[in-house]
């Protein structure tokens, strides 16, 4: 039995039968790699020392004071606890 094409003319898929459906194969078996390459979607690479989130409460005018420095603040935070934690000072 000969199967009519999955397409128009136009290149659009035409409503697929049951008859379609029951000769599709998974695509784990038509082509593994596609798999493994839907897995890895990219991304920024994990880093060997992740940072970790911490919670705690501040006053509320220091919060303020600290994100009206712009973008960034939790870096020059980050930057500050740890110059002073390298000189000693916590």
């Amino acid at each position: 039995m000969k199967r009519r094409p999955l397409t128009d003319e136009s290149g659009e898929v035409r409503e697929l039968t049951k008859a379609d459906l029951s000769t599709l194969k998974p695509m784990a078996e038509i082509d593994p790699g596609m798999i493994e390459a839907a897995k890895n979607r990219g991304g920024r690479p994990k880093a060997e020392t992740p940072k970790v989130h911490i919670g705690f409460r501040m006053a509320s005018d220091l919060v303020q004071a600290i994100k009206a420095t712009g973008k960034g603040y939790n870096a020059r935070v980050e930057k500050v606890l740890r110059d002073a934690y390298k000189r000693g000072k916590l």
